[in-house]
């Protein structure tokens, strides 16, 4: 098995079984907006992180994939001239927008899932996506895309999947044992089988200050529970928040992919 095989393959090993998930009031996978509003919120202004670092080294002109509310490119607005916002959801990418006017920042927004909208998008400096990746089993096409419309390339994820986080949860309430992986090693191994060797850069973030309430409701959704478990949830859940979370950046140019004829990229 390939590199990029063991990704997907690791990726399909979180879908949630039919029996459990026939049981869920709510979607388990839905993520409430205003998480990535609070987010974006918190660092505008304030570009603190490796990612942002590397943002404000090569930005110019700006695509920011899976942007949300925008904390990957907006504190970064001092360096940036143009930007454009992929993203799945309506109101985040209206948020963005709210926030990169305020910033009197050149922007546009283009709703729908990358690499499906890449040719509305023409050429950049940076792309920038965190976050994302673990949301992408196949990986080949969303590296080449990325390829083809930037100058430098910075992702952004979890040292570890961030669903692994609740397995100890899946198992008390459902008795079942989730995945592992993948990791942000598995990321880098299946880049470098892509032609790409990226600069890793490993660092710590604070972790988001999310209202116990609202840390309940998410974690039993996630955990396909019915409202009716939620003060057992509660018990469980406890005070035993980590402080931070172990992050990776990975930051890397394209010009170093090899040519389309010759690409794994391609297929051909």
């Amino acid at each position: 098995m390939t590199a990029v095989e063991h990704w997907g393959e690791e990726l399909a090993g979180w879908a949630i079984p039919p029996e459990i998930l026939a049981q869920a009031e709510e979607s388990p996978w839905k993520v409430p907006p205003n998480v990535f509003v609070r987010r974006a919120d918190r660092q505008l202004g304030a570009p603190s992180t490796p990612t942002h670092q590397a943002v404000l080294d090569y930005a110019g002109t700006v695509l920011d994939i899976g942007a949300g509310a925008g904390a990957a490119s907006l504190p970064c607005a001092r360096a940036i001239s143009q930007v454009t916002a992929v993203d799945t959801n309506a109101r985040l990418l209206d948020e963005f927008s709210a926030r990169a006017t305020v910033l009197s920042l050149p922007h546009r927004t283009i709703e729908g899932r990358w690499p499906d909208v890449h040719d509305e998008v023409g050429v950049v400096d940076v792309a920038v996506c965190a976050n994302v990746l673990y949301n992408v089993p196949d990986l080949a096409p969303f590296i080449e895309a990325l390829g083809r419309h930037a100058r430098r390339v910075v992702l952004e994820l979890a040292e570890a999947h961030p669903l692994t986080a609740l397995n100890d949860l899946w198992k008390r309430f459902h008795n079942l044992d989730r995945p592992l992986g993948p990791t942000a090693d598995d990321a880098v191994l299946a880049l470098r089988e892509l032609g790409v060797e990226p600069e890793v850069v490993r660092w710590r973030k604070a972790a988001d200050p999310v209202p116990f309430d609202e840390l309940v409701a998410v974690t039993r959704r996630r955990l396909c529970l019915p409202a009716d478990r939620t003060e057992e949830l509660a018990a469980a859940l406890g005070s035993g928040r980590p402080s931070t979370h172990r992050m990776v950046t990975l930051i890397w140019s394209p010009e170093r992919l090899p040519k389309p004829c010759d690409s794994p990229l391609t297929g051909r």
